[in-house]
């Protein structure tokens, strides 16, 4: 794992859009669809999934 992690939010909006951002990018949208198994799919094929919470001590 990276240290730290490079973090994308995976976002629904009440339309059903679904929407990868990226806070490195000043939140930047990098991915939109009105999938969520497209996206889900474009973040399994390039990152790995965190589930849970991630604190920054145990980064360091």
């Amino acid at each position: 794992m990276l240290s730290p992690p490079y973090i994308l939010l995976l976002l629904c909006n009440s339309k059903g859009n679904y929407q990868i951002y990226d806070p490195k990018q000043s939140d930047k949208v990098v991915f939109s669809s009105n999938s969520y198994e497209a996206a889900k799919l474009l973040l399994e094929d390039e990152y790995e999934q965190v589930e849970g919470r991630l604190l920054a001590e145990e980064l360091v």
